[in-house]
């Protein structure tokens, strides 16, 4: 490693730590507190027998081998929804009725909405410093709240762009843009060369890409000063980000497909769409989609993603950690077995055995673990990793979730549902930030301007 990379990760976990000092207490208040543990609940010769819940591709192979490698503490998993598809809903339904799993697999931007209902136990006291340093300092802000630490990191998601060689350069693009100018410039170029080719897609079911870039942007949708939260979805920064996409939008410069539809992916491998704007996690995505289009095979390349001054810089699309329900009397054991799948090469090496994912590991060190378990054919051998590791450290480290993003992300969805039929991203966006402050006064938290 470089020494400007380790000044610079110096310099992050610095930020990391001034941050979490920062988080509002009120939020603490809200959660309750710590809740008990005790990891000795196995009988005399039996091993303690945890409860998991999850959803991500692999996980059963995770359970698998920690199983087997283990005597003293067993996983029994079962699979849920993704979170937004019904899992979150049904995790907050178990909690309330006392029967939540003892472990979970919960998103960063759900964490702290998780933490506000007092679904989570504080883990501070079972996770130490040695161990929170494996972790991505951007990743490890992102379960740090109220100078407490609510989960552990799995994954860290930088942005990416992923875009199809052979149809940029019959469009007279020689490289890739680096910047969201350049990136429009392209979008003219790729729909002149083609009519029916468009540069990407703007997701108007999923909010988090918005986020994503409103994030890479600079802006700070999230903050506290004192006990008190402070809400800034409708700042210039987002603004910004959001009149650059709806002009995109009205001059039909970019799909607007549900996320990872039928639609989203005919059109990849018709070849009328020439690129995706996504995270790590991506590449693995798109290379499954086009798995019945071998021809599309090495035609794909990865780049950073564009930013608007063209100097390195990425906002985060998704992530999740592992968090300790308040109902577990085995946080102990549910740290262990988190720890494993978190921080070893065995428990990296499980998740994707299959060659198709491409989930870069929250710990750095087990980069080349995710690295030679993923066959890069089908981006023309290209080491795309190199990419990931780059936009992984330009993470900007100074971003939150807010308390009650379920609300957040709804009104989002409601405003970019209606694009294309007389609705705007600017309307979301006033929209969230109203709903937003109003939900966060009804739990009881302080608000400041």
């Amino acid at each position: 490693m470089s020494t400007s990379r380790i000044s610079r990760r110096k310099a992050l976990r610095l930020a990391t730590a001034a941050t979490a000092s920062a988080f509002s207490l009120s939020l603490l208040a809200a959660c309750g507190g710590t809740g008990g543990s005790d990891a000795s609940a196995a009988g005399e010769g039996k091993p303690v027998t945890i409860t998991f819940w999850g959803w991500a591709k692999g996980t059963q192979d995770v359970v698998n081998a920690f199983n087997a490698s283990h005597k003293d503490v067993q996983v029994k998993f079962e699979q849920i929804p993704a979170g937004l598809m019904g899992g979150y809903a049904k995790i907050s339904d178990a909690s309330k009725a006392g029967n939540a799993p003892d472990v979970f697999n919960v998103e960063y931007a759900a964490l702290p909405d998780f933490v506000s209902q007092g679904a989570v136990q504080d883990i501070t006291k079972l996770v130490s410093a040695d161990l929170k340093a494996k972790y991505l300092p951007q990743a490890a802000q992102l379960t740090t709240l109220g100078e407490s630490t609510w989960a552990l990191p799995l994954d860290a998601a930088p942005q990416a762009f992923f875009y199809r060689k052979d149809l940029f350069e019959k469009a007279g693009i020689t490289t890739p843009p680096k910047t969201w100018a350049e990136y429009r410039a392209a979008a003219l170029k790729l729909k002149a060369a083609n009519p029916k080719t468009r540069i990407g897609t703007f997701f108007p079911d999923d909010p988090s890409p918005f986020q994503a870039f409103s994030w890479q942007a600079g802006a700070r949708w999230f903050a506290t000063s004192g006990d008190a939260w402070k809400v800034g979805i409708d700042s210039p920064e987002t603004n910004r980000v959001g009149e650059y996409w709806q002009k995109l939008v009205d001059d039909d410069l970019v799909r607007l497909h549900p996320s990872f539809s039928q639609q989203w992916t005919a059109s990849l491998q018709k070849g009328e769409t020439a690129g995706y704007l996504g995270a790590a996690w991506g590449g693995g995505v798109l290379k499954s989609s086009l798995a019945t289009a071998p021809e599309a095979s090495g035609k794909w390349a990865v780049a950073p993603v564009p930013t608007w001054d063209g100097k390195p810089a990425s906002g985060m699309l998704g992530g999740s950690t592992f968090a300790v329900s308040k109902n577990s009397k085995k946080a102990e054991a549910a740290i262990e077995f988190a720890t494993w799948a978190t921080t070893t090469p065995e428990g990296i090496k499980a998740r994707i055995a299959s060659g198709t994912s491409s989930m870069f590991p929250a710990a750095p060190e087990l980069v080349p673990v995710a690295k030679a378990a993923f066959d890069t054919d089908f981006y023309g051998g290209q080491d795309i990793y190199s990419v990931f590791v780059d936009a992984a450290e330009s993470i900007k480290p100074d971003w939150q979730w807010g308390p009650v993003m379920g609300v957040t992300n709804n009104e989002l969805k409601n405003a970019f549902g209606k694009l294309g039929q007389g609705g705007t991203i600017q309307a979301g966006v006033h929209a969230a930030q109203e709903s937003t402050l109003t939900e966060i006064k009804n739990r009881g938290l302080k608000v400041t301007e």
